[in-house]
């Protein structure tokens, strides 16, 4: 079964409420989780100051998981985060360990 990462992009506002539902998850053995800026042309969901600095806030989750385990997550976060403006990502993974 293959692995793959899973990536969840939401805002600030929903980090928290996301970072616990995913740590209540017994199919998430962990994650990491960045500050990084979206950029893009969707202004409706920019703040005034996001509009002039070009750019808004987000909060990445990096999830990695064998593939059904990802897919039965992201079917849950539709469920329970219906409405939110999550984004995500999921893409294959090649290789994944540690250096020692």
């Amino acid at each position: 079964m293959a692995d793959c990462l899973l990536h969840l992009i939401c805002s600030p506002k929903l980090e928290d409420s996301l970072a616990e539902w995913l740590l209540e998850r017994a199919e998430v053995p962990g994650f990491t989780s960045l500050p990084i800026a979206g950029h893009g042309s969707s202004e409706q969901s920019m703040s005034l100051a996001e509009q002039v600095a070009g750019r808004s806030r987000r909060v990445m989750f990096l999830l990695e998981l064998p593939e059904p385990a990802a897919r039965a997550l992201l079917e849950a976060v539709r469920a329970d985060f219906s409405g939110s403006g999550l984004h995500y990502w999921l893409l294959p993974m090649l290789a994944a360990g540690h250096i020692d």
